[in-house]
């Protein structure tokens, strides 16, 4: 304890060396190695030591994710039309319209389009969940010729490149990357963020969460329980009701 300008200043404690990690790596071996210890079992170790010792897990702040404007939207689909490239109209405005990850667009098959009722099937989704995405009655007409064009070529998949081969992940950020670049867009274009942009414009329009929940593919464990009693035929008719302002 020291003096300093007439107060009392607390001197910090000694900094205690610490044994260098591999030795005591092999220190604490000493002692698993009688138990033959496999990956979980030490998984379970390490985290009831944390607790024991005190330790926090150190988290990175979460950031709110950048979600265009309407108007950045409207530029950049309109980059998209002038193109002319009607696959990638269809691709774009799937993304615009369901929210669908690019994982998911990409597995998406023919017979998992339903017309007649507007919308997708998403098989094995995050989390390994299936469930259903609408799509508005007026993109339907562009959305079925696509697809008989894709199966009139024997393709199985809605979305395939030239090689018969369903698009990547990789290729399909790529198509979105370069209408970016020709829209000059400040910020680039992302299959997430058409997503965000999708879920926060439903918002906008007064959609409750729990409307939005059957067809985004977020599992809330506080909110399960009231979205579970929830049919995707209420959610896709709130969809269906404010889809026809949507900015493309």
């Amino acid at each position: 304890m020291s003096i300093e300008n007439g107060t009392q200043a607390v001197a910090a404690p000694p900094v205690t060396k610490r044994t260098p990690p591999k030795a005591k790596a092999r220190q604490l071996a000493k002692y698993l190695r009688s138990e033959r210890p496999d990956y979980d079992y030490m998984k379970q170790v390490f985290r009831h030591l944390r607790t024991e010792l005190g330790v926090e897990i150190p988290r990175a702040p979460k950031r709110l994710p950048y979600v265009p404007t309407e108007e950045e939207i409207r530029r950049y689909y309109e980059a998209v039309w002038q193109a002319r490239r009607s696959g990638d109209v269809v691709l774009i405005k799937t993304l615009l319209y369901t929210g669908v990850r690019v994982s998911e667009l990409v597995h998406i098959r023919l017979e998992d389009v339903d017309l007649d009722a507007c919308r997708i099937r998403i098989n094995r989704g995050k989390g390994d969940k299936d469930r259903v995405v609408p799509f508005p009655p007026a993109f339907k007409e562009a959305l079925a010729l696509h697809a008989d064009a894709t199966r009139q070529k024997g393709a199985q998949y809605l979305f395939e490149s030239s090689w018969d081969k369903p698009y990547s992940d990789r290729g399909v950020r790529a198509i979105l990357a370069r209408y970016a670049a020709a829209a000059g867009m400040a910020q680039p274009i992302s299959p997430h963020k058409l997503r965000h942009f999708l879920f926060t414009w439903l918002k906008k329009q007064g959609i409750d969460d729990a409307l939005i929940q059957p067809y985004s593919g977020h599992a809330k464990r506080q909110s399960l329980e009231v979205y579970s009693r929830l049919a995707i035929n209420e959610a896709q008719q709130s969809y269906d009701e404010v889809i026809g302002r949507f900015p493309v």
